[in-house]
């Protein structure tokens, strides 16, 4: 048995969860969130409280259920309190810049880069190089945050590029020269 499967999830107040079949919907201020579960796993509801349940005692079913138990867990707290990554930008004249949903990057290459944040994901920007990136679908958020961190990775030599907030990136010592005493 699954040691996470069998926490019930608590369902905070303003918090709607809707059964149907293999189908979980939940709906809060922040938004709604759909779940199509596997057949091996089940969902029953008792008061403010969900709990995950195993239909099949076989491997299949051991496997989805904690991870269905997760998945619901993370989409409660997503519509009810929403998701965070922070992201810094370092380096000269790097730079974003935020219209709309539209994110425009200026990262040291020949042309600025714009990047469309999809549906459900607002980003803030403070002092041109701090993004904040929130929603209320975990995966979706840091799916975004990764693709925007893609764009320019931090290098171990300088540090120059974006990374995430609590992130440590190692620094390599660069080339020791001639002036560094070799013959």
């Amino acid at each position: 048995m699954s040691r996470i499967g069998k926490r019930p999830i608590t369902v905070p107040a303003g918090v709607k969860v809707a059964v149907a079949g293999n189908n979980v919907k939940v709906t809060g201020k922040i938004g709604t969130l759909e779940i199509n579960m596997r057949p091996e796993v089940g969902v029953e509801i008792q008061d403010s409280n969900i709990q995950v349940i195993r239909k099949d005692e076989g491997r299949m079913g051991g496997s989805f259920h904690g991870l269905t138990r997760t998945l619901i867990a993370n989409m409660v707290k997503g519509v009810s309190e929403g998701f965070e990554k922070k992201l810094d930008i370092i380096g000269v004249g790097y730079k974003a810049d935020l219209q709309g949903s539209l994110v425009n990057l200026v990262l040291g290459y020949s042309h600025p880069i714009k990047y469309q944040l999809p549906q459900g994901i607002s980003a803030s920007i403070e002092k041109q190089t701090a993004i904040t990136i929130k929603g209320a679908d975990k995966q979706l958020v840091g799916q975004v945050a990764a693709e925007i961190r893609a764009m320019r990775p931090p290098e171990p030599y300088k540090g120059k590029g974006i990374k995430y907030s609590a992130e440590v990136v190692r620094r390599k010592a660069g080339k020791a020269g001639k002036g560094a005493g070799s013959k």
